[in-house]
């Protein structure tokens, strides 16, 4: 795996996990892709993370593909590799839908094609104000991957994701706020310390109460009123008697803070 240009750490329950390719705004090159995917399967399995965060190295998130790359097999005549390649992406996107755990996307800089689309699957978007957003896939005559056509429109919108799509416009970080792309904008110089600040939330948080609540709204979006009603009965009655409901209780009632541990 190509270790040296993806970045994992793990530091006080947050797994980092950092795209390393700054030469290159961090496209996806080698076999980036099959190591994220087993990162992050790594940060799934493993009961002392609580939450992870995607980031890249340098002054990009994620560029998307590697274009050299691609125009080259494109020159071999080989359509095999980029299909396994889309596989991998949506493997990527369905392991982070599916992981119990809250995934943030720390956008640094440029996320573009894939790269958007990669922050778009996570939980949360934070962004430095210099971010730049593009659906770039059409500016090279491809059409977007790593499930775009069911992230995007959820958040901004039939319309405003196929405009979008279509010109590969590139919005900046206060219209990716206006459109819902990213939760919150972070100063440049403030923006890591900011978002490991709000990350804590996350990481301090009952760990089987965020994940049911991530499980509710990714099924609420859908669902009709009484399945969602169902769901929450289900939920609820889950957690109630939970060591971290008991202790979120008796630390209101006592004026403190939780320490929660999503322990029985």
């Amino acid at each position: 795996m190509s270790t040296t240009h993806i970045r994992y750490d793990i530091a006080d329950g947050v797994a980092t996990i950092t795209l390393n390719r700054p030469q290159v705004m961090n496209a996806f090159g080698d076999d980036m892709r099959e190591t994220l995917y087993h990162r992050l399967r790594e940060a799934a399995d493993d009961r002392h993370v609580r939450c992870v965060v995607i980031t890249g190295a340098g002054k990009a998130f994620c560029a998307g593909g590697d274009i050299a790359n691609m125009a080259s097999l494109q020159d071999k005549g080989e359509a095999g590799e980029i299909r396994q390649r889309m596989l991998t992406g949506g493997e990527i996107v369905k392991l982070i839908h599916g992981m119990a755990k809250p995934v943030i996307a720390a956008v640094n800089g440029a996320a573009a094609g894939a790269g958007m689309n990669l922050a778009l699957a996570c939980d949360f978007r934070y962004a430095c104000a210099s971010a730049k957003f593009a659906q770039s896939f059409v500016k090279i005559g491809l059409v977007p991957d790593w499930a775009g056509h069911y992230l995007l429109p959820r958040l901004v919108g039939t319309a405003r994701a196929m405009e979008l799509m279509m010109t590969g416009e590139r919005i900046d970080a206060e219209e990716a706020l206006r459109l819902g792309i990213v939760n919150r904008v972070y100063p440049d110089e403030s923006f890591r310390e900011a978002v490991a600040q709000r990350v804590r939330l996350f990481a301090d948080g009952p760990p089987d109460t965020l994940a049911l609540i991530k499980q509710g709204v990714q099924r609420g979006v859908g669902a009709s009123l009484p399945e969602t009603l169902a769901f929450e009965l289900q939920a609820q009655s889950a957690v109630f008697l939970s060591a971290d409901a008991r202790e979120g209780m008796r630390a209101f009632l006592e004026k403190r803070t939780p320490r929660f541990g999503g322990e029985e």
